[in-house]
């Protein structure tokens, strides 16, 4: 196992299959860089369909070779499913009954006074999630209904916690960013998808007491891996991207 890596729920060494769920659904290795790109979206509902140890530790090692400045490697993960994920999400549902929004963070998951034309996007991925969910903007109870079911890790069978040390900066956390797309796109070869979430920064006093975080650490963030249930509406979401031009110069050419 590697040394910043730590998996807990017990072994899973076969696959595990739910009914009606395709064996090419399971493991499609015939994707090329391109394809697991494209593939590529945040999940919100997935089957209860186990996940073995054995894929979670391939894709995280794979995943290492990612890079980072001086190789540092910046990048510490904990690994939950069965029974410690069952537990965890026990924990926090019956604290999120008081504070549905969290018990705060220790950063800024968005900069404050938002400006354009990131407060725009923000605001239209945000009414685009709820709309392919029938939920007015002002049905706020259902919206932050779905917004708790990050809590949950939208069903997945195993959940991921990411953290670095404290003494770390910007230039690491990027590294940081990297390993988890590397995770994300390298899911897409094993047939699985993802959902990174920021939503467990808000949480960050239970999950690292739950984890057992050293003081140094802190905790980026958790990501939902699984099998896609691709018959709820949720998953037909296609965010926008903007075009090469609004963000891209060329000279030379």
């Amino acid at each position: 196992m590697p040394a910043h890596t730590r998996l807990r729920g017990g072994a899973h060494h076969t696959t595990v299959r739910s009914p009606g769920v395709a064996t090419a659904a399971l493991q499609d290795t015939s994707l090329n860089v391109s394809e697991a790109i494209d593939s590529r979206m945040s999940c919100r509902a997935f089957l209860p369909t186990a996940v073995p140890e054995s894929t979670v530790r391939t894709l995280l090692s794979q995943a290492s070779r990612a890079p980072s400045g001086g190789n540092l490697q910046p990048w510490i993960v904990h690994v939950l499913t069965g029974a410690p994920l069952t537990e965890l999400v026990r924990v926090v549902a019956a604290k999120a009954a008081d504070q549905p929004l969290g018990e705060g963070s220790e950063y800024n998951v968005y900069p404050p006074n938002l400006k354009e034309p990131y407060r725009t996007r923000r605001f239209k991925v945000g009414e685009d999630l709820y709309a392919t969910l029938g939920i007015p903007r002002e049905d706020k109870p259902a919206r932050l209904r779905q917004y708790g079911r990050n809590a949950q890790f939208f069903g997945a069978p195993v959940g991921l916690f990411f953290c670095i040390d404290r003494i770390m900066g910007p230039d690491q956390w990027a590294d940081v960013g990297m390993f988890m797309q590397n995770v994300m796109l390298l899911a897409r070869e094993h047939g699985l998808h993802t959902c990174p979430q920021e939503y467990w920064a808000g949480w960050y006093r239970t999950v690292g007491e739950f984890l057992g975080l050293a003081p140094e650490l802190m905790l980026f963030c958790g990501l939902a891996l699984g099998y896609r249930d691709d018959s709820a509406p949720v998953n037909r979401l296609r965010t926008d991207r903007a075009p090469v031009e609004e963000f891209a110069s060329f000279r030379g050419f």
